[in-house]
């Protein structure tokens, strides 16, 4: 059913690390060439761990929130690896603050990073495709925290960004279907991404009590996005847009 996917080429938002290195990961290991896009240095280095996958790579810094660094970023990409058909925005950020300490700086610093940035690499790679003649496929990176709140931890900037999230998917997905271009989000629970096993690690009463809410009785590891994501950015999934998907372990379903 993926067979469409070998050869096609992939930007990954955030693919230095974490869920956005695993799901990089997942589209290499099904012949897609992949381009990561970071601001850590250790983003070349991730970029050539996944050509032992057989497919080619290259990882490049930039800010998500930079129009001009996005647009040099897939002019790049274009040149080493070839028009990009997928795009996956991973780059997020989040804040654990009570709001009335909160500040605007810090505020901000979570929706540029989540929202505005999700929606400028979005806004490059549809340029990319318009220019190039052909159409594609988004997966954006939300959270079930774009409809519920999570506790105990206070977010409120966190859960704005990825309700922004999902609202963008919704939009673009509508005004980019004549242009050919799919756009879909997976919202995930709680992930032990390396960030999170980091805090969980420190934290181990927070941790369990995470896992007391999860009906699947344990947090989610990265790869168990891999399989959705690569659907969703497969033709198996032609018919399949504008939606977030959420893969929770059932925490959302109680």
């Amino acid at each position: 059913m993926l067979e469409d996917l070998d050869g096609q080429v992939a930007v990954v938002t955030g693919g230095a690390r974490g869920i956005g290195f695993s799901l990089a990961g997942a589209l290499a290991r099904l012949g897609v060439h992949v381009a990561l896009l970071d601001l850590l240095p250790s983003v070349t280095d991730s970029a050539k761990t996944l050509s032992a996958a057989g497919v080619r790579t290259h990882g490049l810094r930039a800010d998500v929130t930079s129009e001009d660094a996005l647009a040099a970023a897939f002019a790049e990409v274009s040149q080493e690896l070839g028009s990009p058909a997928i795009l996956v925005n991973a780059a997020g950020i989040t804040v654990w603050e009570d709001s009335l300490e909160g500040t605007k700086a810090s505020w901000s610093k979570v929706i540029e990073v989540n929202l505005t940035g999700t929606y400028l690499a979005c806004q490059a790679f549809g340029r990319a495709c318009r220019d190039a003649g052909h159409g594609g496929a988004i997966v954006n990176v939300s959270s079930m925290s774009a409809t519920v709140v999570n506790i105990p931890q206070h977010q409120v900037s966190y859960h704005a960004s990825k309700a922004g999230v999902d609202m963008v998917t919704k939009a673009l997905a509508v005004e980019w279907a004549p242009l050919g271009i799919r756009v879909n989000a997976v919202a995930p629970g709680y992930i032990l991404s390396d960030m999170t096993r980091q805090f969980t690690e420190a934290n181990p009463e927070l941790a369990e009590q995470w896992r007391g809410l999860i009906p699947a009785g344990r947090m989610g590891e990265p790869a168990d996005l891999d399989g959705l994501v690569v659907l969703l950015c497969s033709s198996a999934a032609s018919y399949l847009t504008g939606q977030s998907v959420v893969i929770d372990g059932g925490y959302t379903a109680l």
